[in-house]
C-alpha cells in the first residue's frame, strides 16, 4: 500500500502541471535537449546474409527474450520505474516526448552522465541499495542481520541472486531472483527453451536450456560453465552480471542480454592473446606469492557483432566488451570469457574518441590515434579482470577481492583493468607478440580514450577509476599539459614506469585486501583538476556515447 501511495503522489508531481509556464517549458526542453545531444544517434547493424532460417527463428527468440531483460533491470532500479514508464508513454507533447527518449536512453528517471540525478520531476534521488534492498534498509542494519546467520545464509544475503525484502514483523529475509522476478524469468525461459530446439549448434541449444532452467531455480553454476564452452556462431549471454547498481554493497547482479554473431575473422587474429595469459600472469609487477600459477590457457576470446542488446547492457553510457562469468567458482574452474562487441566498438571510436582527439590531445600525437590501439586496449582491458588476485586470504580468513573492496570494488577493479590493459599490450610489444608500430599510439589512443571514460563522471566505476589513474600518471609525469595548447601530451617513456608502478600498486592492495588503502587512493586521485576541467568543458559539444538502434533486430520481428 505505502508504494501505491508514493506513486500515487509522484504522478501527481508529474502530470498535474497546469500551472507550468510557457518559458519554463522551453527551458525543460531546452535541457533535455542538452542531454540527449551528448548520444549520437547510430544504428547498429549487423550481417545475417549468411543465417539459415531456423538461425533467424533462433535469433527471433532470442531477441524476445532481450527485450524482458529490459523490464528486469527497470524493476531492479526501483519499484516504480514500469509504471512510470506507462505513464511516460501517454505524455504526447513535445517536452513529454523528450523526456520518454531521454527515459530510454537511461532505462530510467535518473540521469547516468548527471551523476545520477533525476531528470523527471517528483522523482526521488535513486537509492543506492536500487531495488535490491527495503530502501530503509542501512548498511548497519543489514550487517547486524548478516552476523546473526548460518554460513549458507549470509552466502544468499551476500549472493549475486537474491533480494533482500522484510518479513511480515519487518526483520530482512532473502528472497531469490527466481520467485522475486518469477513473472518476466517464466516467460524469457520459455523463449529460452523454445530458441534451444530451433538451434541445430550442439553447445548452443546446450547453454539456452540450461539458462532457462537457471532462471526458474536461482542455480546458474551448470549454465555458465555451458556459457564457457560456447561456441556458436549465434552467440547470445543472458543473465544477471554486473554489480554496479547495488551502490550500497556491489553484491547484487543486474539483467542484462547480448544477442550476437561471432566474427570469425578479427576473433582468430585475436586468438594469441589467449596463449600468453600464464605468461603474463608470471610478469604481472607484484610479489610472486599474490599470483595467479594455474592461469593456463583456458580463456577464450570472442569478437562479435551486436544484433541485440537489454537489461543493463544498454542502460546509458553502453558496455564495449565484457569479461564474465563473474562467479568466482566458475572462474576458478574455467577461467574467464572476453567478447569484444566490434560493431559498438567501432561506432564509438568514429563518434566519440575521435572528435575527443582533436581536442584533448596534442596536435602533433593526434595522427597516432588509431581504432586498432583502442579496440586491442580494450581486449586487454577485459584480459585483465580475469588476471592477478581474485581468492585472498584477508586475517586468516579466506574470501574474494569482490566482496572485502565491497561499495568502491567496481571503481577500483575497472582501474586495474585500464592500467593493467596498458602494461599487458607493452609487455605483448615487448615480447614481439604484437607490432612495434602499435607501441606508437597505444599510449596516445589511451590519453583521449581517457577523456572519454572520465566524462561518465567520478559517481559511475568506469569513470571514477580512470580520474584515478589520469591523476596519478600526471603526478608521475606521464602526461603533462600544454597551457598553449590547451590539449595533454603524452611522455612515452615516463608512461611506460608510470603504468608499470600503478599496475602493481592496484593489484598489491587487491591482494592484501586493503579496503582502507584503495579508499584512499581514490579520495586522492579520483578527483578533477583544473586542466582536466578545462578540457573537459572543451568537449561539451562533443558526444559523450551513442544511442544505439538495433534495426536487423527490428526487422526479424
Amino acid at each position: 500500500m505505502q508504494r501505491v501511495l508514493i506513486f500515487t503522489a509522484l504522478v501527481s508531481a508529474l502530470f498535474i502541471t497546469g500551472c507550468k509556464t510557457t518559458v519554463q517549458d522551453n527551458q525543460a526542453m531546452t535541457e533535455l535537449r542538452k542531454k540527449i545531444k551528448r548520444f549520437a544517434p547510430v544504428e547498429i547493424t549487423v550481417d545475417i546474409s549468411k543465417l539459415t532460417g531456423n538461425d533467424r527463428k533462433v535469433l527471433v527468440k532470442l531477441c524476445e527474450a532481450s527485450r524482458l531483460m529490459d523490464k528486469l533491470y527497470m524493476r531492479q532500479m526501483w519499484f516504480c520505474n514500469e509504471t512510470l514508464l506507462a505513464q511516460l508513454e501517454k505524455d504526447n507533447t513535445p517536452e513529454g516526448k523528450l523526456r520518454l527518449a531521454y527515459y530510454n536512453i537511461n532505462m530510467g528517471p535518473w540521469s547516468d552522465l548527471d551523476k545520477s540525478a533525476p531528470f523527471v520531476q517528483g522523482v526521488p534521488p535513486l537509492a543506492d541499495t536500487a531495488n535490491y534492498y527495503p530502501a530503509d534498509m542501512t548498511k548497519t542494519e543489514f550487517n547486524a542481520w548478516l552476523a546473526t546467520l548460518p554460513e549458507v545464509e549470509k552466502e544468499k544475503a551476500i549472493g549475486y541472486f537474491y533480494t533482500i525484502r522484510r518479513d511480515a514483523g519487518g526483520k530482512l529475509k532473502t528472497v531469490p531472483y527466481s520467485k522475486e522476478y518469477k513473472d518476466l524469468l517464466e516467460p524469457a525461459a520459455k523463449l529460452l527453451r523454445e530458441a534451444a530446439e530451433l538451434a541445430s549448434d550442439a553447445g548452443l541449444k546446450a547453454y539456452l536450456a540450461r539458462r532457462a532452467e537457471a532462471f526458474l531455480s536461482n542455480d546458474y553454476y551448470a549454465s555458465d560453465i555451458a556459457w564457457m564452452d560456447l561456441d556458436s556462431l549465434i552467440d547470445p549471454t543472458f543473465g544477471p552480471y554486473e554489480v554496479e547498481l547495488d551502490n550500497i554493497f556491489n553484491y547484487k547482479a543486474a539483467f542484462e542480454s547480448f544477442v550476437t554473431l561471432r566474427n570469425d575473422a578479427e576473433t582468430k587474429r585475436l586468438e594469441m592473446f589467449s596463449k600468453h595469459l600464464q605468461e603474463i600472469e608470471d610478469d604481472l609487477p607484484i610479489d610472486p606469492r599474490y599470483r595467479n600459477p594455474k592461469i593456463g590457457a583456458m580463456a577464450p576470446i570472442r569478437v562479435v557483432d551486436v544484433l541485440h542488446m537489454g537489461g543493463q547492457a544498454r542502460s546509458g553510457v553502453l558496455t564495449a566488451a565484457y569479461n564474465l562469468p563473474n562467479d568466482e567458482r566458475v572462474t576458478r574452474e574455467k577461467g574467464n570469457k572476453r567478447v569484444m562487441l566490434k560493431n559498438i566498438q567501432e561506432a564509438k571510436f568514429k563518434n566519440v574518441l575521435l572528435p575527443i582527439s582533436r581536442i584533448a590531445v596534442d596536435p602533433a600525437q593526434v595522427p597516432h590515434v588509431s581504432f586498432e590501439s583502442f579496440f586491442t586496449h580494450i581486449l586487454a582491458h577485459e584480459l585483465v579482470h580475469g588476471l592477478g588476485p581474485h581468492d585472498i586470504t584477508v586475517d586468516g580468513k579466506k574470501t574474494t577481492v569482490r566482496l572485502v573492496m565491497k561499495e568502491i570494488s567496481s571503481a577500483f577493479e575497472e582501474a586495474k583493468a585500464d592500467i593493467g590493459g596498458l602494461y599487458v599490450l607493452q609487455y605483448m610489444v615487448d615480447k614481439g607478440y604484437l607490432p612495434k608500430t602499435l607501441e606508437d599510439s597505444m599510449y596516445i589512443t589511451f590519453l583521449a580514450g581517457s577523456f572519454r571514460t572520465m566524462r561518465f563522471g567520478t559517481n559511475e566505476s568506469h569513470g571514477r577509476g580512470m580520474a584515478m589513474i589520469f591523476n596519478y600518471l600526471m603526478n608521475e609525469g606521464s602526461f603533462s599539459f600544454d597551457m598553449s595548447a590547451g590539449a595533454f601530451h603524452v611522455n612515452p617513456e615516463k608512461m611506460k614506469a608510470g603504468v608499470k608502478k600503478l599496475t602493481g600498486e592496484i593489484m598489491t592492495i587487491q591482494a592484501e585486501g586493503s579496503y582502507e588503502k584503495a579508499k584512499v587512493m581514490l579520495e586522492k586521485y579520483a578527483v578533477q583538476g583544473p586542466e582536466m576541467k578545462r578540457v573537459l568543458d572543451k568537449l561539451a559539444d562533443v558526444p559523450v556515447d551513442i544511442a544505439p538502434t538495433f534495426p536487423v533486430a527490428e526487422q526479424l520481428k
